[in-house]
């Protein structure tokens, strides 16, 4: 396990633990954050607990022309039932998440800090929130971070049946039309992998974003 001190950096990759865990400490700093996710890093943990830095292998991840929409979800299209916004309520996306109850956690892992580190990195366009809306209320959505055609997805949440599966169609879509090339699931859901993502190995994971944030 490294501990991270205030300089902006992180230990190899490859040293990370069996479950992906690669150190700890630091900060949530712009520019600690725009490194981490350029390397495939992202911080998760829970209240009370440091700053953990992780990156699993496998990686579950999209390919955006690889998106698949199942004919019950394309009929939900059609309906014209939501509307989808994008990046018009970045903060309250986030915090719709935090209130997600998850299998096997106590507690939340979007903590104020970490609402406050996304949303300066949402003024600075570097992260996004898709949104599914329904009558004027917000019903489902998501978020991540966004680097040069590479959309890291952090969390999503939904208050109606397929309002966030709405929320990511539409994302993908819209990030399409302005580069999109990867979207970094992080950890496969069986909600992702009906979606059309796959697992593929950290080497090739990094070696992707090398190609696409090297510009």
């Amino acid at each position: 396990m490294f501990l991270l001190d205030e300089k902006i950096q992180f230990p190899p990759t490859h040293l990370a633990d069996a479950d992906g865990w690669l150190a700890m400490g630091g900060d949530l700093s712009v520019e600690r954050l725009k490194l981490a996710y350029s390397k495939g890093v992202f911080p998760w943990y829970n209240e009370d607990e440091p700053i953990l830095w992780w990156t699993p292998d496998p990686r579950c991840v999209l390919f955006p022309e690889n998106l698949q929409i199942s004919q019950s979800m394309q009929q939900v299209l059609r309906k014209n039932r939501f509307e989808f916004r994008y990046n018009t309520a970045f903060e309250t996306v986030m915090k719709n998440c935090r209130l997600v109850s998850r299998t096997g956690q106590q507690g939340t892992w979007i903590q104020d800090e970490m609402i406050i580190a996304y949303s300066e990195l949402n003024r600075l366009g570097l992260a996004v929130s898709g949104e599914c809306w329904e009558n004027g209320v917000l019903v489902g959505g998501l978020y991540g971070v966004y680097l040069q055609g590479v959309f890291f997805g952090e969390s999503m949440f939904h208050h109606q049946s397929n309002a966030s599966k709405f929320a990511f169609i539409h994302t993908v879509k819209h990030l399409q039309s302005k580069g999109l090339k990867l979207i970094d699931c992080q950890q496969a859901t069986s909600h992702l992998i009906s979606l059309g993502a796959e697992l593929i190995s950290r080497e090739t994971f990094e070696a992707l974003l090398d190609q696409f944030l090297e510009n």
